[in-house]
C-alpha cells in the first residue's frame, strides 16, 4: 500500500501533465457537443468537470477520461426539440429531467453487474449506429460551420440540403456569415491537417484548442489592431452567461410519464452505456500497465455523475475514446488525470469566460462535422465489407434504420438482421432456438493450463457465457479455446476473442483458439465469421485460407523440416488397426505433420449410434516402428476411459521395475512379448516424460494425449516425444 502510494505521489506530475493536455481538448468539444446538441454551451463542460471530479473518486477504470460524449448528440438533440415542442429552452429542462433518471439507471445497471450488456450487441450493428451518429453530427453542423444556424429538418433533409448550403454560403451577400463560414472552412482544415503537420512545437497544441487561439487571436486582431468593426456577428458567437456560477439550470420533471419522456430516458441510457462500454474496452486496450477496469464499478460512477450533471444544468456523463486516447500519449497514468482535467476546465471557466465568448461557433461546428466525418468515413465502411458482405448488409441496415427513425429502432434492426442472416448461413433456426439456454462452455484445469470447450454456438446471443469463463482466467497463464464441437462461430466473439489474445500476449501469458480448421468463411479475415462446413475443395487449401493455428503447424514443420498436409487426398490407412478405433468411426483425417517415422494428426470420429452418437476431434500420433511390435496398451494407472474395450486384460508388471508398475496400465495379449519389448532403457523414458496413452500394433505406437485437439505447445511436445521414444526404439534394436 505505502508502495503504490509513493508511485502515486511521483506520477502527479505526469497526470497533472496529461490532464491538462486534455483539458485543451476537452474545452472546444464540450461547447461544441453542447451546441450540437440544442443545449446551451456551458452543459458540456459541467458535464467534463462532474465527470472527471466524480468517476476520478469512485470510478473503476485506470486512464479513462470522462464528459460529454459524441453518440449522445444526436439523441439529447432529438429529446429536446421533441419534448419542447418547438421552445428549445424548455425542451432542454425536460431532457435534464431525462437524463437525471437515466443515469439512476445507470447506478441501478452497474449494481446489478449489468456491464456485461454490452456484448449482446452485434460489432457490425455497433459500427452501423456510430456511423449514423456520425452522418447525424455531420448533417446538422455542416450547415452551422458554413454560418447558417437555421437550418432544419431531419438527417436526410439536412444532408439533401449540403449543395444548396454550398451555393448559399458562396453566393451570400452578408458579410458576418461569409467570415464566419470561412473560420468554420479554415477549423475544418486545420483538423484535416493537424497530423501531417510534424513539427514538434506545433503539435504542442492540440488541433481544437488551434482553433480556439486562432478564432480568439482573430477577435483581437480587430479590436487591438484593425481599424475596421469586428465582422462577425454577436449571434454567431458562443453565448455564456455572464455569472457562470449563479446560472445552473434545474430539471423540470413535468413531463416524466409522458411517452415521449420515457423513449428519450431509454435512448439516452442506452447511448450512454454502449459508448462507455466501448470505450471502456477500448482505453484498456491503450493501457501501459496492462490493467482491466472494473466495468460495473464504472458504469456506477458514471451513473452518479450523470445525476450530478444534470442537476447542475449538465449532460450525460460517458467514456470517451479520443480524450482517453490523449491521455494515454501524454503519459496519463491513473485517474488523477481525469480530475485535472476537470480542474483545469473549471479554471479556464472562471479566469478565460470573457475571451471563450469570442469564439465563432462555426470554429466549434468544424470540429464537429471533422468528429462526424470519421464515425462515418469510407474507411470504417472499408473495413466492414473486409470481415464479410453479410456484415456490410448488417451495417447499413442499422445505419439507414438510424437514419430513417430513431436510435433505438436502429439498434434493434441490426440485432434482428444479424440473427436473421446467422440462421440463414446455417440453415437451421433450430441451432439456436434449442442450444440459447443450454449451458455451451465447459472450462477445467490442466498441466497448469485452462482449457476451455465451446458447442453448438458462440454468437452474441451466447457470448456473456463464454466471457464469464474467460475472465475468470488469469492473464499471464495459459488458455486453449476449443471450438471443434461449435458449429457456427460469429464475427462479434472472433473480434472479442482476439481482444482477449492481445491483452493475454501483454500480461505474458498464452491464448490459443484452436478447432476452427475445416471452418468456412466469408473472407480471410481473421474476425469473419465461421461455419463448421468441411472444406472440400483443394483449391480452399492453399496458404491464404489456412487457419491461424493451421499456418503455426505449417511454420513447426518448417522449423522441424517437416511436411505438411492440411487436408490429405490419401486417407491414413494404419490408425483404423489399433484398438482404439475399434468401436470408433473415423471421418476425417487433417492436418498431418509427418517425417520418416512420425506422423501427427487431427482425427474427427463418432462413437455411438442415433441420439448417443458423439463427434470427437482429437490429435494424436502415429510411430513407424518398421519391425514388429507386440500389441499392448500403456495408460496412466488408475485412469480407464481409453482402454474400457480391453477390459479383463490384467495389468502386466516389468520386473525390476516396481515404481513403473504402481504408475502405469499395461496390458496385452502376450505378456511374455511385452515384457521383452519395454527394456530398461524404455521404461526408464516412460518414468520421465509426459503421459500419454499408448498403443502398439505389430508395426507401429498410436499416441494419444488428452481427448481432444491439442494446442500449438502440446503439438511440439508431442512431436519431441515422438521423435525420442522413435530414437530409443531403433537404438535398443540396432
Amino acid at each position: 500500500m505505502g508502495k503504490g502510494f509513493k508511485t502515486f505521489l511521483s506520477e502527479i506530475p505526469q497526470n497533472i501533465f496529461a490532464g491538462f493536455v486534455v483539458s485543451l481538448i476537452a474545452l472546444p468539444l464540450g461547447f461544441g457537443l453542447a451546441l450540437a446538441s440544442g443545449a446551451p454551451p456551458i452543459s458540456g463542460v459541467i458535464a467534463a468537470i462532474v465527470g472527471g471530479t466524480v468517476v476520478a473518486i469512485l470510478g473503476g477504470s485506470n486512464v479513462t477520461i470522462t464528459g460529454p460524449g459524441n453518440g449522445l448528440v444526436v439523441v439529447l438533440l432529438a429529446a429536446i426539440t421533441t419534448l419542447g415542442a418547438g421552445d428549445m429552452h424548455q425542451g432542454y429542462l425536460y431532457t435534464l429531467a431525462a437524463i437525471v433518471i437515466s443515469g439512476i439507471i445507470m447506478i441501478i445497471l452497474g449494481f446489478l453487474r449489468m456491464g456485461a450488456l454490452g456484448d449482446y450487441f452485434p460489432s457490425s450493428a455497433i459500427q452501423g449506429m456510430l456511423a449514423a451518429i456520425g452522418i447525424g453530427i455531420f448533417a446538422k453542423q455542416f450547415h452551422v460551420m458554413l454560418g447558417n444556424l437555421n437550418a432544419k429538418g431531419s438527417i436526410i433533409n439536412l444532408l439533401i440540403q449540403v449543395p444548396e448550403a454550398i451555393i448559399n454560403f458562396i453566393k451570400t451577400p452578408d458579410t458576418s456569415v461569409l467570415y464566419a463560414g470561412l473560420v468554420g472552412i479554415i477549423s475544418l482544415l486545420i483538423m484535416i491537417f493537424y497530423s501531417k503537420i510534424r513539427n514538434k512545437y506545433f503539435q504542442l497544441i492540440p488541433a481544437p484548442m488551434w482553433i480556439v487561439v486562432l478564432s480568439i487571436g482573430m477577435y483581437y486582431y480587430y479590436d487591438l489592431f484593425s481599424t475596421d468593426v469586428y465582422p462577425i456577428d454577436k449571434a454567431l458567437l458562443i453565448n455564456l452567461p455572464n455569472d457562470v456560477l449563479s446560472s445552473f439550470a434545474f430539471p423540470n420533471f413535468s413531463k416524466a410519464y409522458s411517452f415521449e419522456f420515457i423513449n428519450a430516458v431509454i435512448a439516452i441510457t442506452l447511448i450512454a452505456s454502449i459508448e462507455s462500454l466501448l470505450s471502456i474496452k477500448a482505453v484498456d486496450k491503450l493501457d501501459t500497465l496492462k490493467r482491466r477496469s472494473n466495468v460495473n464499478k464504472d458504469i456506477r460512477a458514471l451513473g452518479l455523475a450523470t445525476v450530478i450533471s444534470a442537476f447542475l444544468g449538465g449532460l450525460n456523463v460517458v467514456t470517451v475514446i479520443a480524450r482517453s486516447s490523449v491521455n494515454v500519449n501524454n503519459k496519463g497514468s491513473n485517474r488523477s488525470a481525469n480530475f485535472f482535467h476537470a480542474t483545469f476546465l473549471v479554471i479556464f471557466i472562471l479566469l478565460f469566460a470573457t475571451e471563450l465568448r469570442k469564439i465563432p461557433l462555426p470554429a466549434l461546428a468544424a470540429i464537429l462535422v471533422y468528429t462526424g466525418y470519421k464515425l462515418a468515413s469510407p474507411e470504417n465502411i472499408r473495413k466492414v465489407f473486409k470481415i464479410g458482405k453479410e456484415q456490410l448488409i448488417i451495417f447499413f441496415v442499422t445505419l439507414l434504420t438510424t437514419i430513417a427513425t430513431s436510435l433505438i429502432t436502429g439498434i434493434l434492426a441490426g440485432i434482428f438482421i444479424t440473427f436473421i442472416i446467422h440462421v440463414f448461413i446455417n440453415k437451421n433456426l433450430m441451432l439456436f432456438i434449442r442450444n440459447l439456454l443450454k449451458p455451451n462452455v465447459l472450462m477445467f484445469k490442466e498441466d497448469e493450463k485452462y482449457y476451455v470447450s465451446v458447442k453448438n454456438f458462440s454468437s452474441f446471443l451466447n457470448y456473456t457465457k463464454l466471457k464469464s469463463k474467460l475472465d475468470q482466467i488469469p492473464e499471464n497463464e495459459e488458455a486453449i479455446i476449443d471450438f471443434s464441437l461449435c458449429d457456427f462461430i460469429d464475427h462479434s466473439v472472433m473480434e472479442n476473442l482476439n481482444n482477449y489474445a492481445e491483452t493475454f500476449k501483454r500480461k505474458g501469458g498464452h491464448f490459443e483458439v484452436i478447432g476452427l480448421d475445416g471452418y468456412k468463411t466469408g473472407s480471410e479475415h481473421p474476425f469473419a465469421l465461421r461455419k463448421n462446413i468441411p472444406v472440400q475443395s483443394e483449391e480452399n487449401t492453399d496458404s491464404n485460407s489456412l487457419t491461424k493455428r493451421q499456418k503455426s503447424l505449417q511454420n513447426i514443420c518448417n522449423e522441424l523440416k517437416w511436411n505438411y498436409d492440411a487436408l490429405p487426398k490419401e486417407a491414413v490407412t494404419e490408425i483404423p488397426h489399433f484398438g482404439y478405433f475399434k468401436t470408433r468411426q473415423i471421418s476425417k483425417v487433417s492436418n498431418i505433420l509427418s517425417n520418416e517415422n512420425c506422423t501427427l494428426f487431427d482425427v474427427e470420429f463418432s462413437e455411438g449410434e442415433l441420439i448417443a452418437k458423439q463427434i470427437i476431434k482429437v490429435t494424436m500420433m502415429y510411430i513407424d516402428i518398421a519391425k514388429y511390435t507386440p500389441e499392448f496398451t500403456l495408460d496412466k494407472e488408475g485412469i480407464f476411459e481409453y482402454i474400457y474395450h480391453f477390459a479383463g486384460f490384467k495389468d502386466i508388471d516389468i520386473e525390476n521395475h516396481p515404481d513403473f508398475s504402481k504408475r502405469f496400465y499395461l496390458s496385452g495379449k502376450n505378456a511374455s512379448e511385452i515384457k521383452k519389448f519395454f527394456t530398461d532403457e524404455l521404461v526408464l523414458f516412460f518414468e520421465s516424460n509426459k503421459y500419454y496413452h499408448i498403443e502398439g500394433n505389430q508395426k507401429g505406437l498410436l499416441v494419444i494425449g488428452r481427448e481432444r485437439l491439442a494446442g500449438i505447445k502440446e503439438i511440439k511436445t508431442l512431436a519431441d516425444f515422438g521423435v525420442r521414444l522413435k530414437k530409443i526404439i531403433c537404438v535398443e534394436n540396432i
